[in-house]
């Protein structure tokens, strides 16, 4: 962070600053037919510990934000708030989407295999450039899926953060976001039904659902839900070796803190850190009022959340 001693006479600046403030950088990495691209923010006294940000489900951008309606930025305001305490990050577009939108035709046509290569590609980039002898994986929600899955047979690895991430198959969390909605009733056969064959590598017919489902089990995502539902985040974590931390809001309405606890019991040498009044986007949200928790994902003004930065600067430090 920025600091200045002020002088005694209104907008004169006396002495100099004590640290530049870090500037993103662009950085790529090779993907199947183009180049995947991110940006890479390092401390700018030197970093201590480097890590990569792995992106949530859906269109969401390497800032975390989403034309679905999420303004969050919480990838970019970690990324500084990381910075500010010696870690350096590169926070990455997914192949297919926005800077990346070369590297793949379709970004529809992936896997949860898929985004694994993506990432190994990332590490083994991300420590040529900055000479770190291994990279730590920070998972947001869907991505901390991915990265339980590349850590497993990746290289070059230190060790995993997984920030608001589910600990069941992501067929049992979709379930429980349907049901959590009583205005969901009148479709939730069919989506239990298709959810339960896609699970089984099964395809459903989008066109014969009812209109709500028909967007959640288009087509073109069919190929990527039976692959994700196909992975069971606990199972993964047990068997992983390094360090984890499991980082969860306790005011997230996306995934509970069932899942915390889930990837926990998988993992009892991890480091479990529950926030309370943060959300799934990693800010305050002071009430149970829905309407105000997804208020917040569409603020980008709302800072990070208090400790999200330090616990995982800290743990990263710690295991130097």
């Amino acid at each position: 962070m920025l600091k200045y001693v002020f002088c005694a006479l209104p907008l004169l600046l006396c002495g100099t600053a004590t640290a530049q403030m870090p500037v993103d950088v662009p950085i790529e990495t090779a993907g199947p037919m183009g180049p995947l691209k991110g940006m890479l923010l390092e401390p700018a006294s030197g970093s201590r510990q480097v890590a990569l940000i792995i992106p949530g489900s859906g269109p969401t951008d390497r800032d975390g934000n989403s034309r679905l309606g999420v303004q969050a930025s919480t990838y970019k305001l970690l990324a500084r708030d990381l910075a500010a305490q010696g870690v350096a990050t590169v926070r990455i577009d997914k192949r297919g989407m926005f800077s990346s939108a070369a590297a793949v035709p379709d970004a529809n046509a992936v896997t949860i295999a898929d985004y694994v290569a993506d990432v190994h590609s990332w590490v083994g980039t991300v420590r040529q450039r900055t000479g770190a002898a291994c990279v730590w994986l920070i998972g947001h929600s869907e991505g901390g899926l991915v990265a339980m899955a590349a850590a497993e047979a990746g290289p070059g690895v230190c060790g995993l953060v997984l920030v608001s991430a589910a600990g069941r198959p992501m067929g049992a969390v979709l379930r429980d976001q349907i049901k959590a909605n009583p205005a969901n009733a009148p479709l939730m056969e069919q989506a239990m039904s298709a959810i339960s064959s896609l699970e089984q590598g099964r395809r459903v017919d989008a066109a014969s659902l009812h209109p709500a489902l028909q967007g959640l089990f288009a087509p073109p995502v069919q190929g990527f839900l039976i692959s994700a539902f196909s992975y069971d985040p606990a199972r993964l974590l047990a068997r992983y070796p390094k360090p984890v931390m499991i980082l969860h809001g306790q005011r997230d309405i996306q995934v509970g803190e069932r899942d915390a606890y889930a990837l926990k019991q998988a993992a009892p040498k991890a480091k479990l850190v529950l926030l309370s009044n943060v959300n799934h986007v990693l800010k305050v949200v002071a009430s149970d009022d829905v309407r105000a928790n997804l208020a917040a994902y569409s603020d980008p003004a709302l800072p990070l959340a208090p400790g999200v930065g330090s616990a995982i600067a800290e743990f990263l430090m710690n295991e130097e």
